[in-house]
């Protein structure tokens, strides 16, 4: 199978089964990018994470942008990799815009849209935990920035404000 057709199918796999934004879906593309088809070690996904979050736009789609230039060397793959991870979303959105106004009433529909609420947050959870090696975390200052970081989310600091802060911090240390 050739790269750029793998690239497409990993990217739409993801676009289609990943709920909640590029948080949760974080630790499918780790996954499928690092562990199934060895495209980027863990310490080059970490970086990808980083800039897919400092740059705007939504997470998943820079990930797949930079993940997808990365595997090919090709502005081609960056840009199969992005069609491919909002493909599904475009899809479904169709067909749900279709039906959702007729059926948003619906008890089963409620149930559904109720029991993605704890998957997501799980997805994150697991996001998380993922980027929490000994690649990310190297020295005692990386845990206080990671403990600072959290618990100032904690009490809804403005997350921009702690990008920065944390990167200026960076910065001075290292």
């Amino acid at each position: 199978m050739s790269l750029y057709l793998q690239l497409f199918l990993t990217f739409f796999k993801i676009g289609l089964f990943g709920f909640g934004g590029g948080y949760s879906i974080a630790a499918l593309i780790q996954d499928e990018v690092v562990n199934v088809n060895h495209w980027l070690s863990v310490a080059q996904f970490t970086d990808i994470m980083a800039i897919s979050q400092a740059t705007p736009g939504p997470i998943a789609i820079n990930c797949a942008t930079y993940v997808g230039f990365s595997a090919t060397s090709s502005v081609l793959g960056a840009i199969l990799a992005t069609f491919a991870v909002t493909l599904p979303s475009i899809i479904i959105v169709g067909l749900i815009s279709v039906f959702y106004v007729k059926f948003k009433q619906n008890k089963y529909v409620e149930s559904a849209m109720t029991g993605l609420k704890p998957l997501v947050v799980g997805l994150l959870a697991s996001a998380a935990v993922l980027l929490c090696t000994k690649e990310n975390f190297i020295d005692i200052y990386s845990y206080i920035i990671f403990a600072v970081v959290a618990t100032l989310s904690i009490m809804k600091v403005n997350p921009i404000a702690l990008l920065c802060a944390a990167g200026l911090v960076g910065v001075i240390i290292y």
